[in-house]
């Protein structure tokens, strides 16, 4: 046999083994996060409803329309959802190399693995959760507009990437600095109030504004909202900027792991 052919071989035996690694890694967090029942399912489905439902029955009250179109709920559902995605994305890739330090042990299960495997289940169940969520918004009530969905589309691949680039980042330092965690934690905040999540980006000051403009998520709700508004043309919405912050933060992160996990993983 060639030296080519056992390259081949070898690369083989390493892919498949590393899909049997992720998958295994899916089932256990399927287990573990979400339990045995479809409870866990459920929560993850009402929880932001139920955000979205006070936040439509408050301002409804005071107010006798949204900033944008006609249907609260439409409005904060636009901010809320993606905000709760990045915030739950990035959370759980942040605490990957702690929930799965038991399996790292093994050889055949990499940092990479893992991380994979609590994208993949994680994405694939906040996405779901954001589509019953809006879906039954459109349901129930009458939005007269149409949707772009292509900026629907590039808002959520804004979100998951800053989502990952930050998680992965925060893994490492979580990981090295434990202290991290709360003091994230404590940055995270006010988040609700500082991404335009209440408000247009428009209607605040200009003084505070140039402040606000680089937190990325200004820019992914911005861009959310031009698509489910078509009448909304966010002028300081940047694609460029949130991806930048997505491909640093998750280069560094990845460069981190690779170099450092296993010596934090066996203090």
């Amino acid at each position: 046999m060639s030296s080519s052919q056992t390259a081949i071989l070898r690369e083989q035996r390493t892919s498949f083994a590393s899909f049997r690694a992720i998958t295994a890694l899916i089932l256990r967090e399927i287990t573990t996060t979400y339990g045995r029942s479809p409870g866990g399912y459920i929560w993850a489905v009402l929880e932001p409803a139920a955000g979205i439902a006070l936040l439509t029955l408050i301002f409804s009250i005071g107010f006798r329309s949204p900033p944008l179109g006609t249907v609260f709920a439409l409005f904060y559902a636009t901010g809320i959802l993606p905000l709760l995605m990045y915030m739950d994305l990035s959370a759980k890739l942040t605490q990957t190399m702690n929930f799965s330090r038991a399996l790292l042990a093994y050889p055949r299960v990499t940092f990479l693995d893992a991380l994979i495997a609590r994208l993949a289940l994680n994405l694939v169940t906040l996405l779901s959760v954001q589509c019953i969520v809006v879906g039954f918004i459109l349901l129930i009530s009458d939005v007269p507009t149409t949707f772009d969905y292509s900026k629907i589309a590039l808002a959520y691949g804004m979100l998951i990437s800053i989502a990952i680039g930050v998680g992965t980042l925060n893994c490492f330092l979580t990981l090295s600095y434990p202290i991290w965690a709360t003091a994230w934690a404590i940055l995270n905040r006010p988040l609700f109030l500082i991404s335009g999540v209440f408000f247009l980006f428009e209607a605040i000051p200009e003084k505070y504004a140039k402040f606000l403009w680089y937190n990325p998520l200004v820019h992914i709700i911005g861009m959310m909202r031009d698509g489910y508004y078509p009448f909304y043309k966010p002028s300081y919405v940047s694609v460029a900027y949130p991806m930048l912050v997505s491909i640093i933060t998750l280069m560094t992160g990845l460069f981190l792991l690779r170099r450092y996990h296993r010596d934090m993983m066996d203090k």
